[in-house]
């Protein structure tokens, strides 16, 4: 995938000025795919030369023109396509797995301090998660063909958290003898 396609899916949602674009990858897609708003705009300018947006200059009170760019038929075209074609299985890389295999080599307590630091962080996204479920999507039994996307996204950001508290969890309970005598109960 290429950021093209993360850009078409939010215009597909949604037309938006390249500011506006860049705040809701920030608040939702950025969660999962990640990109700076200068790559946004620089992505933006290559997809209107490609013909997949179009944009249009909006006259503002006081400030300058804000320019909103819109999916257009060919854009809707590529999505489609791309959408058409099977996704490769992303393979995990993780720095802190490579860590934990450190474990009875390196700085142990050093590494136990990560994982309650990696915990807290799950914690906070997981809590963000659920005030967006309840906030956007507060009777899922009732969702429309067009919430059920964001939903099923926003699931698995759910999950995905819960299973790495989940793991912090049980790396904290399964660290050998000296190692988890020095946690005691603190997480």
């Amino acid at each position: 995938m290429a950021l093209e396609h993360a850009i078409l899916v939010s215009l597909a949602e949604k037309s938006a000025s390249g500011y506006d674009l860049a705040r809701r990858f920030d608040a939702s897609i950025g969660h999962f795919w990640k990109a700076s708003h200068q790559q946004i705009y620089k992505v933006l300018g290559r997809m209107q030369a490609d013909g997949w947006v179009a944009s249009e200059l909006i006259a503002q009170d006081g400030r300058p023109d804000k320019k909103v760019y819109v999916i257009t038929v060919r854009g809707r075209e590529e999505l489609t396509l791309w959408t058409s074609k099977a996704t490769p299985v992303e393979h995990l890389r993780s720095e802190f797995a490579v860590k934990l295999r450190a474990l009875p080599f390196g700085d142990s307590d050093a590494i136990i301090d990560d994982v309650r630091v990696r915990r807290r962080a799950h914690a906070e996204q997981l809590a963000y998660y659920v005030d967006s479920a309840a906030k956007f999507y507060p009777r899922p039994d009732d969702l429309t063909d067009d919430e059920i996307g964001g939903w099923l996204v926003l699931r698995g950001g759910i999950l995905a958290e819960q299973t790495g508290i989940t793991w912090c969890d049980e790396i904290l309970r399964s660290l050998p003898g000296q190692v988890s005598q020095r946690l005691g109960d603190e997480r």
